[in-house]
């Protein structure tokens, strides 16, 4: 078991967002969460990144290590687990270069920074050209391959991605999706959260279906594709 997250509570103020969620992750799987608007879905990440306080009964491991233990910063430093974060939330008066070279400050392994700049590049041809480009300029497409090149700048063993999909037009989002299959197969494990519920179970192995803080379903891509209930409510019927 890769993530095992436990009775995960989260509150703002006096709303609870989040009832007393349990799911798990294996290492090397692309996992789901489907829901509409407030649902709780990026609050969810959120949660496992350390950017939001969980409740006393919540419990959260990764790789047999209590994530609770660990601030943000360290979470992707030491732990290796990324976040895309919905909006990108790139330097913008920053180049491409100096956004992917930010995203090592931790990092000591030389070789290893090297080597995945020129994967990123190679995975996304577009952002080699653009290089020296302030990230502010980019598309929207491209600004979401920045802002998921600088999650794989980080040495990442997991990546957390937020709504990656969101404004671009659907050849772009293909391309998007293709890459993050490349990056997986290539070792990376997935959680995604997605509001385009049928593209997100075409992409992932797994699914689990939260309505407002609470999972209420979870299975296979396939299954969920093919449940009544998905289909009426996220699928257009």
């Amino acid at each position: 078991m890769m993530l095992s997250v436990e009775n995960l509570t989260v509150s703002y103020d006096k709303i609870k967002a989040l009832h007393g969620l349990n799911f798990q992750i294996d290492e090397g799987e692309i996992i789901t969460i489907i829901g509409a608007n407030g649902a709780g879905k990026s609050t969810t990440l959120k949660a496992i990144s350390r950017l939001v306080p969980v409740g006393k009964e919540t419990r959260m491991t990764y790789m047999g290590k209590d994530m609770l233990s660990y601030p943000p910063d360290k979470v992707v430093s030491q732990l290796g687990i990324s976040h895309v974060p919905e909006g990108r939330r790139l330097f913008g008066n920053l180049t491409v270069m100096e956004n992917l070279k930010l995203a090592t400050f931790a990092r000591k392994d030389t070789a290893g920074i090297k080597r995945d700049l020129e994967r990123v590049f190679s995975i996304f041809t577009r952002l080699k050209e653009r290089s020296t480009q302030k990230a502010g300029t980019l598309s929207g497409g491209e600004q979401q391959m920045l802002a998921i090149g600088r999650a794989f700048m980080s040495a990442r063993k997991m990546m957390l991605l937020d709504e990656p999909s969101m404004g671009l037009a659907p050849l772009l989002m293909l391309d998007v999706f293709d890459a993050l299959r490349e990056i997986n197969r290539e070792g990376t494990t997935i959680l995604l959260v997605e509001q385009n519920a049928r593209l997100a179970l075409q992409f992932a192995q797994r699914g689990y279906v939260l309505e407002t803080g609470n999972l209420v379903l979870e299975g296979t891509s396939e299954e969920l594709l093919n449940n009544p209930e998905v289909k009426k409510a996220y699928l257009g019927g």
